[in-house]
């Protein structure tokens, strides 16, 4: 799964990148220095894990992921193919999600496109680019329906959806804040409507903010716009965060809490970006390897099962499941067994977070 990371021109994009990868994407002063995305594949923090692997003494740990994609600054007119407007948008099209860059401190030897802060102006920039080109493809869309409905009466459902969305775009809103029936989503899966891409946004502050951001009016204001469209904004400083990559564990420890953060900004940014996309992880574990396995929420124990490998959904039997909190707490399958802990689960059972999972199978 892809989040692509968006922003004006020198909002901190690439530092945050760079904080989150280790990737070492290039960061400069000006705009455009990122033109071909950097991509970087990201392990999704889950203490559990470690929990886990020092009780089955494991070999190995491997973590769930989520890909990031830093994609080149956005101007306004990026509709109509300006600064790299046209690359943007294609590589935003690619992305299953979205994570925006909103610059929230004042710096005066880091220059702003538009020449002042003000992160609601920015988002409003970006988001309606995207909306302009959205309004486009509805357009395209509503063309070849209309010519389609002569021959098929059953094109009308698609215009109706259709022009209810572009009514929502004019309005400067985009599509993922209209709500849709089953057949309207049925319709909505063949178009990639860039603005109904789930979005989270990322509050870049300086080390001064970050003391008091819950007080801070940028963020506030970022905030509030966020609960607008029923999702999230992280306050973070991209400049500690790349500090704190450099750093093993005990001093990442160490300056966090001198700081007064539970977590680092990145490490939250990586565990919503997951949620955003409707993702969960079931647990594997035992001596070889201890691991998270991603599914989207909803998904039933046989589907769960192919993503180890496809012979055990083929066979699938039954699904032995204990969850994480009960093994812990018993301190060992043994143990959970005695309790009556483990339960036998079938094909319709719908994967919970955190279930540790052995699958039975015949082929």
């Amino acid at each position: 799964m892809k989040i692509g990371i968006v922003g004006l021109p020198n909002v901190g994009k690439s530092t945050m990148f760079n904080s989150i990868t280790n990737a070492g994407a290039e960061c400069a002063n000006y705009p455009f220095c990122t033109i071909e995305p950097n991509i970087g594949v990201v392990p999704v923090p889950d203490e559990r894990l470690d929990v886990l692997t020092k009780m089955y003494n494991a070999a190995k740990t491997t973590h769930a992921i989520v890909e990031f994609v830093d994609i080149a600054g956005l101007v306004k007119g990026a509709s109509k193919g300006e600064g790299l407007g046209n690359k943007f948008l294609a590589h935003i099209r690619e992305v299953d999600a979205i994570a925006q860059v909103v610059r929230c401190f004042e710096n005066p030897n880091i220059v702003h496109i538009d020449g002042t802060i003000d992160p609601l102006r920015d988002i409003e920039t970006i988001n309606l680019e995207l909306i302009f080109a959205d309004i486009e493809t509805v357009d395209k869309r509503l063309d070849k329906a209309k010519k389609m409905l002569k021959a098929d009466k059953k094109y009308q459902a698609e215009i109706d959806c259709l022009e209810k969305i572009k009514k929502h775009l004019e309005e400067e809103k985009p599509v993922r804040t209209l709500n849709f029936n089953e057949e309207e989503q049925e319709i909505l899966k063949e178009i990639m409507f860039l603005t109904a891409k789930p979005i989270l946004y990322i509050c870049n502050v300086s080390e001064e903010q970050l003391a008091d951001v819950e007080n801070d009016e940028n963020v506030i204001k970022v905030k509030e716009y966020a609960k607008s469209e029923n999702t999230i904004a992280i306050p973070l400083c991209a400049k500690i965060e790349e500090e704190l990559t450099g750093l093993d564990e005990n001093d990442k420890k160490e300056m966090l809490e001198a700081l007064g953060l539970k977590e680092s900004g990145l490490d939250k940014v990586i565990k919503e970006s997951y949620s955003l996309l409707g993702l969960m992880s079931f647990l594997t574990a035992g001596e070889p390897e201890v691991r998270a396995w991603t599914i989207k929420k909803g998904t039933k124990a046989p589907v769960a099962a192919g993503k180890i490998h496809s012979d055990i959904q083929r066979g699938f039997i039954k699904a032995e499941i204990v969850s994480y909190d009960d093994l812990v707490k018993e301190g060992s399958m043994v143990s959970a067994r005695e309790k009556g802990l483990v339960r036998s689960e079938g094909k319709e059972y719908i994967m919970q977070e955190g279930d540790i999972v052995l699958f039975k199978f015949n082929v």
